[in-house]
């Protein structure tokens, strides 16, 4: 626990890991229980240096995700997503190198929409829209393919991903 406040920093799930491919539920009900679900979410995304986070890379199958983007510039500005949804894409798209808290230290470029908007509803339980464009975008989309069981890997070609699949053994085999 952290001095200033009642959060915590989570264990993260590591590929491959079976929790990471399973589709997770949707919150019926906004309460204290998930708001510092996502406040634990924040404080661990931080202590491991992420610009997001999904609630099953916790171990916890609900449709929530942070993200935040100022912690790039030593800033903070979170926000805070419950059971996000897209409903609108660009046909644009672009090609970012994306890396995940799941796989540590491994990193593949991405092609996804160059712009989303996203529906949520926020801690309060209020509904909301974010349009999201660049990093956001690809964050949101990454964050949120999570929620689906998809990880950034499943977008890859299949050599691709079995290289970085086999490096992250290595590494695994290699820690022990």
């Amino acid at each position: 626990m952290t001095k200033e406040s009642n959060m915590a920093i989570l264990p993260l799930v590591i590929a491959p890991d079976e929790r990471l491919n399973t589709p997770s539920e949707p919150v019926k009900v906004v309460d204290d229980s998930i708001r510092k679900l996502l406040d634990d979410m924040l404080d661990t995304m931080y202590a491991n240096d992420g610009i997001g986070l999904a609630a099953v890379q916790v171990g916890v199958h609900k449709r929530c995700i942070v993200v935040d983007l100022a912690v790039r510039d030593g800033g903070r500005d979170p926000i805070k997503f419950i059971n996000p949804e897209i409903i609108r894409k660009s046909d644009e798209t672009h090609v970012f190198q994306e890396g995940c808290l799941s796989f540590p230290d491994q990193y593949s470029d991405v092609i996804r929409p160059s712009s989303v908007t996203v529906r949520y509803l926020n801690e309060r339980g209020e509904q909301k829209e974010i349009e999201a464009s660049e990093l956001l975008a690809t964050c949101l989309q990454h964050e949120m393919d999570h929620l689906d069981g998809l990880l950034f890997v499943d977008r890859l070609s299949r050599l691709k991903r079995d290289m970085l699949l086999r490096k992250l053994a290595k590494q695994r085999r290699d820690a022990v």
